[in-house]
């Protein structure tokens, strides 16, 4: 038994192991690198492997930051919409469309009506001022700024009436209003000090017709609030065109001249929470504007009826006006 065992002890010797035989891969099967005589590098399995730990942190931090901002948006979607800090400034998109467009052929046939006949009005206005101040600019500044604020006046006043009788409440069009008035109320100022007030008639003439603009716009706001935002737009829109023609042709001599003291005092003031609120289609702070001549008062004025009018021109499509300050706050509650 144990002389038949040897020779088969042997056989099995001579003959090559099965497992190595196994482990040999197939000709058409690329050889691993050690088997090719290749060494790998430890510093580059290290860099390679921190590579993909790198790439997958950099994954999960941009889809976590475009969840936030999936949710950000979300919130402000929640508000209604402004044009907001997504609109540029006049004098960034280079100039303001002063043009005023009916309502289309769908419209309601009683829109159509209220702008043609605030469109009409605004006409016959313009051509008598343009009669009795043909030569006189800052007289005729003078005249529209006093006749400019008295709207706002108008819209408080209805509003507080309505407060009172409990019919509605709405305290961001108040707020923003009297952001409003108190812009033009400025505005006057700079003319005055411009010598606009200096002829006794001027005076009486502003004064008398803002005197009979307050009333007209007081009936008109109670008939159709809509209406008589559409005609603060019209009075709007012509005075930025005025300073905006002023401006081409005498912005030469302007640059010369130094900035009046009060345009001073209100545009660089260190408290401008008035002058953002009522720039509805601004985010705050997103508009600072400079005081460097006389050229850049007028320049800083007719932006300021830029705004006026893009403000004019919401409250006719929103039914509640929202302060920029207000909205602004509340997104960054909802936000946390």
């Amino acid at each position: 038994m144990a002389a038949s065992a040897a020779p088969l002890r042997a056989a099995l010797a001579r003959s090559p192991a099965p497992a190595a035989a196994a482990r040999t891969p197939p000709a058409f099967l690329p050889l691993p690198p050690r088997a090719r005589g290749i060494r790998l590098n430890p510093v580059v399995l290290a860099s390679g492997r921190g590579r993909r730990i790198r790439a997958e942190a950099t994954a999960r931090t941009r889809q976590e930051k475009e969840q936030q901002e999936a949710e950000v948006s979300a919130v402000e979607d929640s508000f209604p919409v402004r044009e907001a800090a997504a609109t540029p400034a006049p004098e960034e998109e280079g100039g303001f469309d002063d043009e005023l467009t009916l309502a289309g052929e769908d419209g309601d046939w009683v829109v159509r009506f209220e702008q043609s006949f605030n469109i009409f009005l605004t006409d016959t206005v313009i051509f008598i001022l343009d009669i009795l101040y043909r030569d006189r600019d800052y007289a005729r500044f003078f005249v529209l700024e006093t006749i400019a604020r008295v709207p706002y006046f108008a819209f408080i006043s209805v509003l507080h009436l309505y407060e009172t009788f409990g019919w509605s409440r709405r305290a961001d069009n108040i707020k923003v209003h009297f952001a409003e008035s108190m812009n033009e109320f400025h505005h006057l100022l700079i003319m005055e000090a411009l010598g606009g007030n200096s002829v006794w008639l001027d005076r009486f003439l502003a004064r008398f017709s803002a005197f009979f603009y307050y009333f007209v716009t007081v009936g008109m706001y109670m008939l159709s609030p809509r209406m008589a935002y559409h005609f603060s737009e019209c009075v709007e829109r012509h005075a930025y065109s005025t300073y905006d023609k002023f401006l081409k042709l005498n912005g030469e001599e302007l640059k010369k001249l130094p900035a009046p003291e009060v345009a001073v005092n209100y545009y660089m003031n260190e408290d401008l929470y008035m002058f953002d609120e009522f720039q509805t289609s601004r985010a705050p702070n997103s508009r600072r504007p400079k005081v460097d001549n006389l050229y850049d008062v007028f320049v800083n004025v007719r932006d300021d009826e830029a705004e006026h009018c893009k403000t004019m021109k919401a409250c006719q499509t929103h039914e509640t006006l929202r302060s920029p300050h207000a909205v602004q706050s509340s997104i960054e509650a909802d936000a946390e």
